[in-house]
């Protein structure tokens, strides 16, 4: 006998951990070379770790929802060397290439065992799912090939290619099937009974991975809340004045989110323990400004940054705001993209909140939430009410590394910038 490691693998080119998204084997498991072993979800891909020998599972190393790095031990597997020094693997090899030479006894019991074995079928990775629903592929009726009768992506690849693609039949028909196959399947985790007419959205790896990093936020992060007010009335005049010009010369808008952006990168100057991360036993004040702005799609959320911002002008921010933007919407955003953020600002006024308490993107120190801009009655200097633009900022802190002295002076000064904003203060180039 003798233990084999498997390693976390490389997934992408520029990718260099992941997180164990679901174990699909656990000790004392059989299991033959390339089955898989582990779903993986990265920045960029989702995927599967292959097993490289044929085994038993000896020990699972990782546990599900932890991030390795590339090259990490992962899990180890026993395989039993032969006589010969030929591993089980080599004699499977070729066992394959001789198709004339009998099966052992021994053979054909692994076999009739696998085919019975079906407490895998009703886990399907995310690529199978994928290509399940772009080609409408009904997985009731899918025959795997994998451990316990599990489908895998060369079944369902198998099935394109010859074009006998089982449809997917009434969801009523299913159901008892469906409940047979989850009772079959061990449950690692408490699950709320769907009722008739309930619709059950499978967990996508991006909303998992957006999950795993608000739940570990609010669990190490001891979240505290502030909010001012902010009369908007000025910045909203000079806005209205020049953003028909503006977008007829630059050829993309300039909105009021970046005027926010760049009130924030002014006070962070001002005020650089705001720009900080908890690292355990030390505070890191980071030397660069780096605004993580939040871009939403209809089923995610995604962090993309604009560098040194406190360098860059209305435009230059606009500008970065747009192209970001735009990167998310068209899929195109790269890992390169989203990081080195030091503070976050959410523009949650885009669909008209007044008033919300943002999640800190972990590990930062805080998120600043910018609220919707409201015209509302305000009470002047000299008593008199007039009509005033108004909104709220809201700002979620890690009580770790701030209080609400340094939190209050920051946001008052952000308040004081946005609150004076005319040509002179806040040129646009």
């Amino acid at each position: 006998m003798s233990i084999q490691q498997i390693l976390m693998p490389q997934l992408g080119e520029s990718v260099t951990e992941g997180t164990i998204e679901k174990w699909l084997v656990q000790p004392g498991d059989q299991v033959n070379k390339y089955d898989p072993l582990a779903e993986v979800v990265t920045d960029k891909v989702n995927a599967e770790i292959p097993s490289s020998f044929t085994g038993t599972i000896k020990e699972l190393i990782a546990k599900e929802g932890e991030t390795l790095p590339v090259g990490a031990l992962v899990c180890t597997i026993e395989i039993e060397a032969v006589e010969n020094g030929s591993t089980p693997v080599e004699q499977s090899k070729g066992a394959e290439n001789n198709s004339e030479k009998p099966k052992t006894e021994e053979s054909k019991i692994v076999t009739e065992t696998n085919s019975k074995d079906s407490s895998q079928k009703g886990r399907y990775s995310p690529a199978v799912l994928r290509l399940a629903n772009e080609h409408d592929i009904d997985l009731q009726h899918v025959e795997g090939t994998g451990l316990g009768g599990r489908i895998t992506r060369k079944d369902i690849l198998k099935i394109i290619e010859t074009g006998n693609i089982p449809q997917k039949t009434d969801t009523v028909a299913q159901e008892p099937v469906l409940q047979r196959e989850n009772e079959q399947a061990p449950k690692k985790e408490n699950t709320i009974a769907s009722a008739v007419g309930d619709i059950e959205i499978p967990v996508t790896p991006v909303r998992r991975a957006i999950a795993n990093n608000m739940v570990r936020s609010k669990q190490e992060v001891p979240h505290a809340w502030m909010m001012m007010e902010v009369d908007v009335t000025n910045l909203v005049n000079y806005r209205n004045k020049i953003k028909n010009e503006f977008k007829a010369k630059e050829g993309f808008n300039i909105t009021y989110f970046a005027f926010f952006v760049k009130a924030v990168a002014k006070a962070l100057k001002e005020f650089p323990m705001m720009n900080s991360v908890w690292a355990g036993d030390k505070i890191i004040q980071k030397k660069d400004i780096n605004i993580s702005i939040a871009v939403a799609t209809e089923d995610a959320l995604f962090v993309p940054v604009i560098k040194n911002a406190d360098d860059k002008s209305i435009k230059g921010i606009a500008k970065d705001i747009h192209e970001l933007s735009t990167l998310v919407r068209s899929g195109k955003l790269r890992q390169e993209h989203m990081q080195g953020g030091t503070f976050t600002v959410n523009n949650t006024g885009s669909f008209g909140s007044v008033q919300s308490m943002g999640i800190i993107n972990y590990p930062q120190a805080a998120i600043l939430q910018v609220e919707s801009i409201v015209k509302r009655p305000v009470i002047m200097n000299d008593n008199m009410f007039a009509a005033r633009d108004m909104v709220n900022l809201c700002l979620s802190l890690d009580h770790r590394v701030l209080d609400g002295l340094i939190c209050g002076k920051f946001l008052n000064r952000v308040k004081s910038i946005l609150e004076n904003v005319n040509e002179e203060t806040m040129s646009i180039y």
